[in-house]
């Protein structure tokens, strides 16, 4: 199977211990299993003509590309439409490779296709966005968004059941990523509460980040930027749950970090 591939670079703006000091390798695959009208990265989520097609062989090639760049791990963003392709790939890589994998998903995805990752994931890094379906189906066009996205996420943990750091850089375990929207601090509170019933408690990233793109510019409740009460309220939650992890500053909303996806790009790193 050939894999619709839309940028392929060395990422900075991950979560420190993904990151680190030369960046994450990051593969950005085209298409999703939702469709969030907010979506920052809606040229690849909606559009497959926005990427190329790469084989098992072109892929690993461009993971071994990153890796002679100095990147810390390969870092797999929306890969969940290809999860049962990526096994073979990733059996291949590892093979050859020893720095870890990274899975970056929006945790819409099932159970099934996970356990086919067991052993080639080393960092599970899911987002869980909502609790209520009211709001994954008007939002994201995602029924059931919770109840499908928390099994993921217990399989995750199960197959990553602890956090192992080596010299500040995550080398295996699981960060739970949560974006705080505009007046959904409520379901974001109820989104904590389940991550606290995990065993162990996974690490939290609260994202500040959210700013409205051109889709949703005049929608009632997205059409506008969180405001610092709406994100201390979540954190102060995760404090008094108990939560270690990350969080971001409101300037995050910003367009400047939304990567930039250049096919001629994308060219050039094949061909290194």
């Amino acid at each position: 199977m050939n894999f619709k591939i839309a940028r392929c670079e060395l990422h900075h703006w991950e979560e420190p211990v993904i990151s680190g000091t030369r960046g994450s390798g990051t593969v950005f695959f085209c298409g999703c299993t939702m469709k969030c009208k907010f979506c920052q990265n809606y040229q690849i989520s909606r559009k497959f003509d926005t990427g190329l097609e790469f084989s098992e062989d072109e892929l690993i090639s461009l993971f071994l590309s990153l890796e002679e760049d100095g990147a810390h791990n390969i870092n797999l963003v929306t890969p969940a439409q290809y999860a049962r392709s990526l096994a073979p790939v990733l059996e291949k890589f590892k093979k050859i490779s020893s720095i870890p994998v990274v899975y970056n998903t929006n945790a819409y995805e099932s159970v099934e296709n996970l356990k086919k990752l067991d052993g080639l994931v080393d960092i599970y890094l899911p987002d869980l966005k909502y609790s209520e379906d009211k709001y994954s189906i008007e939002f994201s066009s995602a029924p059931r968004y919770f109840e499908i996205a928390s099994n993921a996420i217990e399989e995750m943990r199960r197959q990553q059941p602890k956090d192992i750091y080596e010299s500040d850089l995550m080398k295996k375990g699981m960060i739970v990523r949560h974006l705080v929207l505009p007046t959904l601090t409520e379901d974001s509170k109820k989104v904590l509460d389940y991550l606290s019933t995990l065993k162990p408690k996974p690490i939290l990233s609260l994202m500040a980040q959210y700013f409205p793109t051109d889709e949703v510019k005049d929608h009632p409740i997205l059409g506008r930027k969180i405001t610092k009460r709406e994100y201390d309220i979540v954190l102060d939650y995760a404090d008094i749950l108990g939560f270690d992890g990350f969080t971001q500053d409101p300037s995050s909303a910003t367009e400047d970090y939304v990567p930039e996806f250049d096919l001629e790009l994308l060219k050039k790193r094949l061909k290194k």
